[in-house]
């Protein structure tokens, strides 16, 4: 199943390779990323995550990490269409 994920971050160097890191080990495959400089100097990062896990076992992790301030998940995308039916 794809989830979607909006993630804020404090800009540092490493904080990308963690985020990363902790979606592989968590066996979830990304499909689609974006990232973006917010105003406050934070960045926005978007990603799509494919996996047969459950998304809270990815999402609790990264909101364990230090650099993350705000892990939100997004309605799966066959679901966003339903909804709006």
């Amino acid at each position: 199943m794809i989830y979607s994920l909006e993630l804020t971050v404090q800009q540092r160097p490493e904080v990308l390779e963690r985020v990363l890191r902790v979606t592989r080990h968590r066996g979830f495959t990304i499909t689609q990323m974006q990232m973006r400089m917010n105003d406050d100097a934070s960045l926005s990062l978007d990603m799509e995550v494919d996996s047969d896990r459950a998304i809270e076992l990815l999402s609790n992790q990264l909101n364990k990490l230090i650099d993350v301030t705000l892990c939100k998940v997004l309605l799966p995308m066959s679901l966003q269409q339903t909804a709006s039916a």
